[in-house]
């Protein structure tokens, strides 16, 4: 019965407690078992109260008592949640020392739309710390490691995030996406990973790193199951600005059986000569199993491809230097240096509060903004993106979806980047393009590489069309049984 549970889709799961064979109780406890039996191994999770998650199952089981049936396609099912993304009550640290006793007052709009759709929190998820790293190994609490070979990366920086659903330690989790920290860590976990338009999710309550970038996004197990995630956690917000109101509903989505007639357009620049053989054999392979769905595949250009990671890491540091200034020792972060005066609060508490990764990127992104060299870099850095947007625009007047590796690489070695950070920043390459256009991508599970670990395919699609890219994933997905290999772990 166990093993059947945590093979379930969202679908599968939501049927189980509709024709009550299983109570959400019982359902959640199965979760908090596999979580435990793996957590020492894996550290997917930087907290688990088990106590406040059956709490939660059975206010589920009561209010499906009262309707006779779930409310909703998430009502009664676990959840991880990234710990970057507030959650009332419960301590949220951003994977940082400089927020090791926070305990928020008040609910992110995603984890709120989540409980009140009836899902069941089960834990906070390890990250990089403020999600600055593609690695999870900056946490500053402890390394989490990939469920298929625990000598690697899950990747980041949403990596518990990716572990728990890998290793069936929850059917769903949210993690954020700033340059590639969803999709990344969903292909070298073979698991699905969505980033959605900029604006379809709020941001409100997710502690902001990049704020031009940062989207909330689904990582589950199959397509559908991102899907009905994203229904829930989607929609306009008042207390975010740049939440867009476009409905997106699961009702509407037209899940296709083949792609006759979708044309897909395949930029060169994601297929450089120095990408790894197993790689572009992958994907290859892949092209040739879309075209016998019936999709018309053809080489297209976007050339500004080449300066998008120096663009990225521009921006994204300008913005965190901004951020993070909040982080001070004095309002509600914890504090060190309080012998020795006010300024020596400010100086000490970041300096201990704040691991190596952020502090370099707060000191280029204050560097970037300075007197003397902010229309140097920071305002041509802004100049690119707008060029890489009008990139994508050209290429979507003439496709319907993009399509590219997720990451150029399997899963690599823990600690083998971690001193080099110029070669860690290369891992999302194939992704930052993507957040500096706003655009939505998924990651789908496309078969292993040389070393026998996942690989992830990515497809790209126009701003706020999730429908549609989700349609076409589905139909990729369903051809091939990746989305169904599990860990050994």
């Amino acid at each position: 019965m166990s093993d059947l549970i945590l093979e379930s889709s969202i679908e599968q799961l939501h049927q189980k407690l509709k024709d009550k064979s299983i109570s959400s109780t019982e359902l959640t406890q199965i979760f908090l078992d596999q979580t435990k039996k793996l957590e020492p191994s894996l550290g997917s999770f930087l907290h688990v109260d088990e106590e406040h998650a059956l709490s939660m199952a059975r206010a589920a089981d009561q209010k499906i008592s009262e309707d006779g049936k779930p409310s909703t396609p998430l009502h009664g099912i676990p959840i991880a949640v990234k710990d970057i993304i507030v959650t009332k009550g419960i301590k949220t640290t951003a994977a940082s020392q400089i927020l090791k006793d926070f305990i928020p007052i008040y609910e992110s709009t995603a984890t709120q739309r989540l409980w009140n759709d009836g899902a069941v929190l089960l834990g906070k998820t390890n990250l990089d710390e403020f999600a600055m790293g593609s690695s999870t190994e900056n946490s500053s609490y402890h390394v989490t490691k990939n469920p298929w070979n625990l000598s690697c990366v899950p990747g980041g920086s949403s990596g518990g995030s990716a572990t728990c659903v890998s290793a069936r330690q929850v059917p769903m989790s949210l993690g954020t996406d700033t340059g590639g920290s969803i999709r990344q860590p969903a292909a070298l976990c073979g698991i699905v990973g969505l980033k959605p338009s900029y604006g379809r999710v709020s941001r409100y309550g997710s502690i902001a790193f990049s704020s031009s970038l940062d989207q909330i996004g689904p990582m589950t197990k199959t397509v559908k199951d991102a899907a009905y995630v994203l229904e829930s956690i989607s929609g306009i917000d008042e207390l975010d600005s740049t939440s867009e109101d476009q409905n997106f509903s699961v009702n509407n989505i037209n899940w296709r059986r083949n792609l006759e007639g979708v044309r897909i357009g395949v930029p060169q620049e994601y297929l450089p000569e120095s990408l790894d053989a197993s790689i572009r054999e992958n994907f290859e392979l892949q092209l040739e199993a879309l075209r016998k769905l019936g999709a018309e595949i053809e080489m297209t250009s976007l050339p500004y491809t080449e300066y998008g990671l120096s663009c990225y890491y521009i921006l994204a540091p300008a913005e965190a230097s901004s951020n993070l200034a909040r982080f001070d020792g004095i309002h509600y972060t914890s504090r060190w240096g309080e012998s020795g005066g006010l300024s020596e609060i400010f100086v000490q508490s970041r300096s201990q509060g704040f691991g190596a990764e952020v502090k370099r990127r707060i000191m280029l992104g204050t560097y970037v903004l300075s007197s003397g060299y902010y229309d140097a870099y920071y305002k041509k850095a802004l100049q690119v993106r707008n060029l890489i947007r009008q990139d994508f625009d050209r290429a979507f007047s003439s496709y319907d979806f993009l399509l590219t590796p997720t990451s150029p690489c399997e899963a690599f070695e823990l600690g083998s980047k971690s001193k080099d950070p110029l070669t860690m920043y290369l891992s999302d390459v194939f992704t930052v393009c993507i957040s500096l256009a706003g655009l939505p991508a998924v990651s789908v599970p496309c078969g292993m590489g040389k070393q026998g670990l996942p690989l992830g395919l990515q497809f790209i699609g126009k701003y706020m069309d999730e429908a549609k890219l989700l349609s076409v994933a589905h139909a990729f997905e369903q051809e091939h049984s990746f989305y169904q290999q599990r860990p050994s772990c």
